[in-house]
């Protein structure tokens, strides 16, 4: 189906639509539903030219005259009867005006009027492809009415009676089916052609087609003259015989033929420039030709609109008053002349061409419709694209128009004239689209950041079992120097007590308080320590004996706390002895510059190194005389949501002593210590560094 709105705003002409808003207009403010119907509705579904346009409103149109005329509608014709106003706008353009109405004939060619709806008057119509209407009314606008099915028979190209009885009320739907055939190339249904033969035939066809009314007389014979091809529709009705019912003194051999051919080749050309001329007064003409003057004259008087008969009489009048002002000073300019040409009458522009034998005229023709057109191929449009002027902004036409004229006069003949013309019309450039954009390098430390971040959130969530699950696998490293200390201390096994030196008492109490996990960490760093003796020391193997290792400290955490003589803490107190580290006498005297050793961060980031040496710089006395500490982590969670994640690249072997100057590169936020009680000065030497071995003789 097709979108009829679209078709009302580009299949009609710009005449044609100021026409029809104006009736549009004028119905709505009397109060009057409006319709689009008959032939102009056709030929919109049919896609030919729509080139009469009939309106109906639901109320009487005559009522309507006096408001049309001052809206610029010119009145052609009036029939009373119907209430049909035969109206003519500007720019040519022809449209009949009428009532809805139902038609009964209680004699041929004898119509009685009943005033009804659309839908009534669409029911009591000539054929199926004349019964269809578009609605004009707000709300419904553009909505077709199709009560007899006409579009199908338009898409089956056929011609349908609406009633079966048209032929014989009406004689003049005979001459009107001939017409439509040559027009359009339709047949007639099967059904509808039986009986046109009927009411045809040699003595009933005549004496039916003898009841043909006066209107329907006139208005036949004026719509040859609209007709786009008027003599095969001439020759159409001659051959068929309705010519000597309409008017016998007018046939084919009465018209010009050569000259009508001209005419409909100029009328052409003028179309490409832009001039619609309406050709029907100028086809009567030539149509008429070779007929009598008197025949002529008569066949004047039996036309419709008494408007069109005088459009025709003044063809020549109205060509040579545009001839006059055609060839005035004030027009010599081509600017001028082709402006004149596409602003005056289209239809004595048409007449002028076609009849005019002045020299000067016909040069001015030819420059209109050959010379300057090609002055539009030298119309800038790619330098228009380049400064921003599209066919989308305002007043763009009127620009080209503009460049047009100015071409044809011969201006602007050089680059910076054109752009001269055109700057004022250029709309600035758009800003250029802002984007930011953030670096790799920013990306990326947020994205540490944010790692961190969680790392640290997953640690805090861990408990402490995790964390002595960590400590306790650093002890499979454990290197004391290249003898083993084998902790696999079974739940039955018997421990043998650690030799004290005298007097000096085991630290149980700190073992109690701190925990066997804490020292777990203590034996890491001394892992770590002891391991940086030499840097081609490959990491401890893991295997079977790591595997055993892993249970052993899983059985020796389970051990009573208040065994002081456990191989673990005798491994502690060598491991101190290893490192060559000294205790202070006074445990108060530990202080935050005395240097530890974390078990936990074997690689310090680089920005916990910087601050440890700025730490390290204002201590530096203090710990360069302070002796080395061994520590355990505190059992509590905020000593491991402080501590930070481990580097994933292997951390450069620190020294094998611990010094003031190594310790003091330990990140700032370390965890938490708790000291663990080393052994005393006085234990230097075989009688401490046998300990651990007998320890670990014994447990074999």
């Amino acid at each position: 189906m097709p979108d009829y709105i679209y078709l009302l705003e580009n299949r009609l002409s710009v005449a044609q639509q100021n026409a029809l808003r104006t009736v549009r207009d004028l119905a709505r403010e009397a109060q009057m539903t409006v319709f689009l119907t008959g032939d102009a509705v056709r030929d919109l579904t049919c896609g030919n030219p729509v080139r009469d346009l009939e309106v109906v409103v639901h109320g009487n149109a005559l009522s309507l005259k006096s408001a049309l005329v001052k809206a610029g509608g010119a009145v052609w014709g009036e029939e009373a009867a119907s209430r049909t106003l035969y109206l003519c706008f500007q720019g040519n353009v022809r449209l009949d005006l009428g009532s809805a109405h139902r038609a009964e004939y209680p004699k041929p060619g004898k119509p009685v009027y009943h005033w009804t709806s659309i839908q009534e008057d669409l029911r009591s119509r000539d054929f199926t492809v004349n019964a269809m209407a578009i609605s004009l009314n707000e709300g419904s606008y553009g909505l077709l009415m199709d009560p007899t099915n006409g579009v199908a028979d338009i898409e089956a190209r056929v011609l349908r009676l609406v009633s079966n009885y048209g032929f014989l009320d009406n004689p003049a739907l005979l001459i009107r089916a001939t017409r439509l055939k040559a027009r359009l190339g339709f047949e007639l249904e099967e059904r509808t052609q039986t009986r046109y033969e009927n009411a045809k035939g040699d003595e009933s066809g005549d004496d039916l087609i003898a009841h043909l009314s006066a209107h329907d007389r006139s208005s036949e014979l004026e719509q040859i003259g609209h007709e786009e091809e008027p003599l095969k529709v001439l020759h159409a009705l001659e051959a068929e015989g309705w010519m000597k019912h309409l008017f016998a003194a007018w046939t084919a051999a009465k018209a010009d033929v050569d000259k009508l051919t001209a005419l409909h080749d100029l009328s052409i050309e003028l179309q490409v420039q832009g001039v619609h001329p309406d050709v029907s007064a100028a086809q009567m003409q030539l149509l008429t030709a070779k007929l009598a003057a008197k025949d002529l004259a008569q066949l004047k008087t039996l036309l419709l609109r008494p408007g069109f008969v005088e459009e025709w009489n003044n063809l020549d009048a109205r060509a040579a008053e545009f001839a006059k002002i055609l060839l005035a000073k004030e027009n010599a300019a081509p600017s001028a002349t082709y402006t004149l040409f596409t602003t005056y009458a289209a239809e004595a522009v048409l007449w002028l061409g076609f009849t005019s034998k002045q020299a000067a005229v016909k040069e001015k023709y030819e420059n209109f419709l050959k010379v300057w057109p090609q002055a539009r191929q030298r119309i800038p449009y790619a330098l228009m694209v380049e400064m921003r002027i599209v066919p989308e902004l305002p007043g763009y036409q009127d620009l080209v128009k503009t460049i047009f004229l100015q071409l044809i006069d011969g201006g602007l003949t050089n680059n910076d004239e054109i752009r001269a013309l055109l700057e004022p019309h250029s709309p600035p450039a758009p800003p250029p689209p802002v984007t930011i954009k953030r670096t790799r390098a920013k990306k990326g430390a947020d994205a540490k950041s944010k790692a961190l971040l969680d790392d640290d959130e997953d640690e805090d969530s861990d408990g402490l079992d995790d964390e002595d699950e960590e400590d306790g696998d650093d002890l499979d490293g454990l290197d004391l120097g290249g003898d083993d200390i084998d902790l696999s201390i079974g739940l039955d096994d018997v421990r043998a007590a650690l030799p004290v030196a005298d007097g000096e008492e085991d630290d149980v109490f700190a073992r109690d308080s701190v925990g066997d996990d804490d020292l777990d960490a203590d034996d890491d760093a001394a892992d770590e320590d002891s391991g940086d003796d030499s840097d081609d020391e490959p990491p401890a193997k893991k295997g079977k004996g790591a595997k055993k290792k892993a249970g052993s400290r899983s059985s020796s955490r389970s051990e009573s706390r208040s065994d002081s003589s456990t191989a673990f803490g005798a491994g502690l107190k060598a491991l101190a002895l290893k490192l060559d580290l000294d205790e202070p006498s006074d445990p108060a005297d530990l202080d935050e510059a005395d240097p530890t050793i974390d078990v936990d961060d074997p690689a310090p980031s680089k920005a916990a190194k910087k601050q440890s040496k700025a730490k390290a710089a204002t201590h530096s006395k203090a710990s360069a005389k302070a002796p080395a500490k061994v520590v355990a982590k505190a059992p509590v969670k905020a000593a491991a949501k402080a501590a930070p994640k481990p580097s994933a690249k292997p951390a450069a072997k620190p020294p094998a002593k611990a010094s003031a100057a190594t310790v003091a590169k330990k990140p700032a936020h370390a965890p938490a210590k708790v000291s663990a009680k080393p052994a005393p000065p006085a234990a230097k030497g075989k009688a401490a560094k046998s300990a651990p071995a007998k320890a670990a003789k014994k447990h074999k």
